[in-house]
C-alpha cells in the first residue's frame, strides 16, 4: 500500500533504539527525512549513521526532554515536522511502596510531561499552518490491562491514552490528528536482554528467556516491525480519518484474563 508519505519530515523522540528506531526505519523506506531526539548522543549518533547507511536522510539531536524548556528547543533545532512520533522514556516497574517520588517524578517527566509538552508546542505550531500535521503517541498496555506491580507505568499510560484522546478529539478540526499506538510486549533488544538476564539467574541458561513469553498471543512478543508499521499508518493519508483513538497491538493479550510478567 501506497502510504504517501514520500517528502514528509518525522521527529522521533526516542528514536536512537527500540520502537523508535523501528519507526525511524519504517519511515526511511517511505521517504521521510528523519529527525532522531534522544539522551544518550552516542547511540543516537550510531543509530542516524546506519540509517545513512541506507540511503535515509536521518539527523540527530542529543537531547533530554524532562529538562524544561526542551521541547522548544529541539523543535527550534529540527524544524517542526509533518509527523511527530512520541516515544522516549521507560517507566520503572514496582508497587506502590517499590517506586518512591523521586523515580515516579523523574519517570513522568521524561514520558508523560515530555509527550504533553511536546504536543503542546506541535499542535500549536501546526494548526496556524496550511498543512496541518499528525501527532503519534506511543504509550503501552498497562494504561488498560492495569498492573499492580507496573503501578507508575500504569498510571503514566492511562494518563497519556487519556490525553490523546482528548487532544485528538477536536484537534482534527484545526488539521491535526492526534492519536496513540498502544502496544503490548515487543521483542526490544531492552525486553529480551531482561528476559536472558532473569532466565540466567533463575534457570542457569540465558537462552530460555523465551519460555517467559509463552504466555503470550502466539507464544512471542510483538516484532518492532508490527509496531512500527502500524504507526507509519496511522502517520499517513491513509489514516486520514483516524483522530482521537488508541490503537492496540498486542495479538489480543490485553482481552485475556491472565497477565504478563
Amino acid at each position: 500500500m501506497e502510504l504517501g508519505l514520500a517528502g514528509k519530515t518525522a521527529l522521533i523522540t526516542g528514536g536512537s533504539k527500540g520502537i523508535g528506531f523501528g519507526c525511524a526505519e519504517v519511515l526511511a523506506e517511505e521517504g521521510c527525512t528523519l529527525h532522531l531526539a534522544a539522551r544518550d548522543g552516542a547511540v543516537l549518533a550510531g543509530a542516524v549513521e546506519r540509517l545513512r547507511a541506507k540511503g535515509a536522510d536521518a539527523h540527530g539531536h542529543a537531547i533530554d526532554l524532562s529538562q524544561q524548556g526542551a521541547a522548544a528547543r529541539l523543535l527550534g533545532d529540527a524544524g517542526l515536522p509533518d509527523i511527530l512520533v512520541n516515544n522516549a522514556g521507560a517507566i520503572p516497574g514496582g508497587d506502590v511502596e517499590a517506586v518512591d517520588e523521586a523515580r515516579w517524578r523523574a519517570a513522568w517527566d521524561l514520558k508523560v510531561f515530555g509527550y504533553i509538552n511536546l504536543c503542546r508546542a506541535a499542535y500549536a505550531a501546526m494548526k496556524d499552518r496550511d498543512t496541518g500535521g499528525v501527532i503519534v503517541n506511543v504509550t503501552g498496555l498497562a494504561a488498560d490491562k492495569t498492573d499492580f506491580d507496573y503501578i507508575a507505568g500504569t498510571a503514566g499510560n492511562a494518563s497519556l491514552n487519556a490525553f490523546t484522546r482528548a487532544l485528538g478529539s477536536r484537534s482534527i478540526e484545526d488539521g491535526v490528528r492526534v492519536l496513540a499506538v498502544s502496544p503490548g510486549a515487543v521483542a526490544t533488544d531492552r525486553l529480551i536482554g531482561l528476559m536472558r538476564t532473569r532466565a540466567e539467574a533463575e534457570h542457569g541458561d540465558p537462552d530460555r528467556w523465551q519460555s517467559y513469553l509463552s504466555g503470550l498471543p502466539l507464544g512471542r512478543a510483538a516484532h518492532v516491525r508490527e509496531v512500527a508499521d502500524v504507526v507509519a499508518f496511522a502517520a499517513s493519508e491513509r489514516a486520514a480519518y483516524l483522530s482521537g483513538i488508541v490503537i492496540t497491538v498486542d495479538g489480543g493479550h490485553g482481552a485475556r484474563a491472565s497477565s504478563f510478567r
